[in-house]
């Protein structure tokens, strides 16, 4: 199966993480999600979304970039296949 037809959820847990008070590292990597088309939904713990395999990997770079960019000491990404 292409990469563009590839259907995937990521989870996105920035850190450091201060309950019910995201900063701007984490709202950061939510804007790109955001700004890649994709609806994330921010959780207790980690922000999600689901899409195509292709436009995941396209803004890794930018989500990771903007995150540490914005105060983020880190990102951890879990990528899962949404035909599991």
């Amino acid at each position: 199966m292409a990469t563009e037809a590839r259907q995937v959820h990521v989870e996105v847990f920035v850190e450091p993480f201060k309950e019910n008070e995201p900063g701007r590292h984490v709202i950061a990597a939510v804007d790109v999600l955001r700004h890649a088309g994709l609806d994330p939904e921010m959780g207790p713990f980690a922000t999600t979304a689901a899409g195509s395999l292709d436009q995941v990997l396209g803004i890794v770079r930018s989500l990771l970039e903007d995150s540490f960019d914005a105060g983020a000491t880190a990102v951890s990404l879990r990528v899962a296949s949404a035909e599991r």
